[in-house]
């Protein structure tokens, strides 16, 4: 799905083995979705742990991706977890 299109569909990428639907940032409790950015970050960041930036400024980076549309949230039906990707 593309990022702009501002609706929910399952989409199916073969390349990530994900099948899922993109979830609206802005539909998830902000503590959620606060969670779901830090987990994102450290784990996504965990080389940058001395570059420094704080956990704040890496969770405002992605607050700001999602809001420009360069990221998504996406739930993935086989491991039932939401994940942060890349739009295309």
């Amino acid at each position: 799905m593309d990022c702009n299109e501002g609706k929910m569909t399952g989409e199916k990428r073969p390349d990530l083995e994900e099948e899922g639907i993109e979830v609206p940032y802005d539909r998830i409790a902000p503590e959620t979705l606060r969670n779901m950015i830090e987990e994102f970050v450290t784990r996504e960041w965990a080389d940058l742990s001395d570059s420094g930036h704080t956990l704040d400024d890496k969770v405002g980076q992605v607050m700001r991706q999602l809001r420009e549309r360069k990221v998504k949230v996406v739930f993935d039906f086989r491991s039932e977890t939401g994940n942060i990707v890349v739009c295309r």
